[in-house]
């Protein structure tokens, strides 16, 4: 696909995922595209950014590079983040360790313990005290704020998490506190970064943030150092990108960022084919994000990291652990089982020469022919056909099975786990998978789309050029953002129609302030207004579009009744304004594009899978309208 920019500063973009197994980098120049894929360095994930942008030249370049990175939910999955401590108000420390009381397993007598995110010693509890209306109770005075510091500095945590009751309806007094501690230690305040009702949602986002905070903010710093002449932008969870500058002050904002690339880049492929009912379909090395477009992102409220809430919004996407690196293995009872656990970069499979020994979905498709032996994976990386076949004669041999038979049994396993997680985000909630069309991308997607489609019966399947680093690509397909939001908690009566203009007038303003500082105009920025609103006594709340002048309550009334099948005769209570800003992408369009390399006569290759030969065909070689009569194997260097 040709590719068409915006206006930019810099006249090189980058677009850079990193992931579990591979780093993916994609560089335009004008219209000028190249991309590659290296293998990622969790230890220090910009070791192989650098090494990507030197094998393609630009290492030195004056870029304009965005980002998405997985440092940040890495360190929460591997209790890896800052050490936090936590401030409340008087009575409220437990909240945090107290949860929901939601039981993972329901039926289970015994429920698995689970350790606070905050351990006792480091919960502080302080004598501010707001009513339901945002009024003062009590107020800590200076004193009990100065011993307040000296207790911090004698634990020594290494940064701050502040959720008074009621804040986001009194932000003073946690300014006030965090006024008091910024000097020495990273300070989040739950009134900046989720200013909404629900205390312990509220109070995770926080302590999530004071977590990764400091870890994201040492990362982007070194990042930043090693490209002094480059300009960097963060993919955000929501689909949006925020300056590196910034990205540390909104840190809970970049968990799960990564998959959001993809879900950018669909989108804009949507409009392109004119599809834009889509069901995606992310398959890299460990693993594999699915979501269901209809012509804009989804976002939601209700996504989960590791053992913990994340209710910032975020692209709704689903995630499983099945991927090219996914570990294939034989449980005590002889069935075959594989993912969640992979290979990752290091070993990584076995068939990628660096000692690996555990069959993985990759060695299995290498095993059965489905990628060809003379492959360089990335186009730079041979592989072991050797050690993939000794890695499955084990497996095999613990199945009492042939080498083939073991190989096509782990291909099923993980396309029935694949196909279990597309049917989450389509079947289960009322789509008919039939009426969309499967895009398929990631490193390993192509090898399993035509499968999953006739497992789901999709009727279309969408294979993206550069299928192995569209993540990367839709970095840069992804808008400068903010997403905003404002507790309200009054009965709609009680609202009028100035209050509530006025209340989105001042959201507006601060989202263009904050994105004043990455150098863009006001008059680029477009707004979506929303309204969240449920019936008094409700805990959920539907999310609706702002319109001006119109039956708030009444629309509220109809949506219910669409969503739920019924309307109650209740009073109608508004929760929360939100607010989306948007500027334009550096990548606005993406235009089909002819055969760059004819190729007369295709290769042929044994494939073990078939039996028999099957046709080689590069995919650069194929032009709009090109039919082909399989079997078939199409090559490209990314996927």
């Amino acid at each position: 696909m040709r590719c068409a920019l915006s206006e930019t500063k810099n006249s090189i973009l980058a677009g850079i995922d990193t992931g579990g197994t591979f780093t993916d980098l994609v560089v335009m120049d004008g219209e000028r595209m190249r991309h590659c894929k290296v293998l990622s360095t969790p230890e220090d994930p910009s070791r192989s950014i650098l090494e990507g942008l030197d094998r393609l030249g630009v290492v030195d370049a004056e870029l304009h590079i965005v980002h998405g990175t997985t440092v940040g939910t890495n360190a929460v999955l591997e209790g890896k983040g800052a050490r936090v401590a936590y401030v409340t108000s008087r009575g409220f420390a437990d909240v945090l360790a107290l949860g929901r009381q939601n039981r993972a397993a329901i039926y289970s007598l015994r429920q698995p313990e689970q350790a606070p995110p905050v351990p006792d010693d480091l919960c502080f509890e302080v004598s501010t005290r707001a009513a339901a209306d945002g009024s003062l109770l009590a107020v800590a005075d200076d004193r009990e704020i100065d011993a307040l510091r000296a207790r911090l500095e004698a634990l020594a945590p290494e940064s701050v998490a502040i959720n008074l009751l009621f804040s986001f309806l009194c932000p003073a007094e946690e300014e006030r506190i965090a006024r008091a501690l910024e000097d020495k230690w990273f300070v989040s305040r739950s009134s900046k970064v989720l200013p909404e009702i629900r205390e312990y949602e509220r109070g995770i986002a926080t302590w999530l943030d004071a977590s990764v905070g400091p870890v994201i903010g040492h990362y982007l710093s070194r990042l930043a150092e090693r490209l002094p002449a480059a300009k960097i932008s963060v993919m955000q969870c929501s689909g949006t990108t925020v300056a590196a500058a910034q990205a540390a002050a909104q840190a809970v904002r970049l968990l799960l960022s990564g998959p959001a690339g993809g879900i950018s880049a669909a989108r804009l492929l949507g409009k392109v084919t004119g599809q834009e009912k889509l069901l995606t379909f992310d398959m890299g090395g460990t693993s594999t994000d699915v979501s269901l477009l209809d012509g804009k992102i989804p976002l939601t409220n209700e996504t989960r990291i590791g053992n913990w809430p994340l209710t910032v919004p975020s692209v709704d996407i689903h995630t499983i652990g099945a991927g090219g690196g996914s570990i294939a293995r034989v449980d005590s009872g002889g069935l075959l089982l594989v993912g969640p656990e992979s290979a990752g970069a290091d070993p990584g499979p076995a068939c990628y020469g660096q000692s690996g020994e555990q069959v993985t979905v990759t060695d299995a498709n290498l095993v059965l022919g489905r990628i060809h032996r003379d492959t360089l994976l990335g186009g730079y990386l041979p592989l072991d056909v050797e050690a993939a076949d000794t890695a499955m004669d084990r497996l095999a041999l613990e199945l009492s099975s042939t080498r083939l038979d073991a190989a096509r049994g782990v291909i099923r396993v993980a396309n029935e786990h694949m196909t279990r997680a597309l049917r989450v985000m389509s079947v289960e909630r009322g789509h008919d998978p039939r009426d969309y069309a499967l895009v398929s991308f990631g490193g390993a997607g192509g090898l399993h789309a035509c499968e999953l489609a006739d497992l789901l019966e999709a009727k279309y399947i969408i294979l993206p050029a550069r299928a192995g680093v569209f993540s990367a690509l839709g970095m840069l397909a992804s808008e400068p953002g903010r997403e905003l939001s404002r507790a309200v908690l009054k009965p709609v009566a009680a609202c009028s129609e100035a209050a509530l203009q006025r209340g989105f007038q001042e959201l507006e303003a601060e989202a263009a302030c904050q994105m004043a500082e990455e150098g863009i105009d006001e008059s680029a920025i477009g707004f979506q207004r929303r309204v969240e609103m449920r019936y008094f006594g409700q805990s959920a709340a539907i999310v609706l579009d702002f319109e001006s002048s119109a039956d708030h309550a009444e629309v509220f009334h109809a949506a219910h009744q669409a969503a739920c099948g019924h309307r109650l005769d209740h009073e109608v209570e508004l929760a929360n304004l939100r607010l989306g800003a948007r500027s334009p992408a550096p990548l606005t369009q993406l235009e089909a594009a002819k055969a760059s390399r004819p190729q007369a006569e295709p290769n042929t290759v044994y494939m073990a899978d078939l039996g028999k030969a099957a046709a080689v065909i590069e995919r650069r070689s194929l032009g709009p309208g090109a039919k082909l009569a399989g079997p078939a194997i199409i090559t490209e260097t990314s996927a």
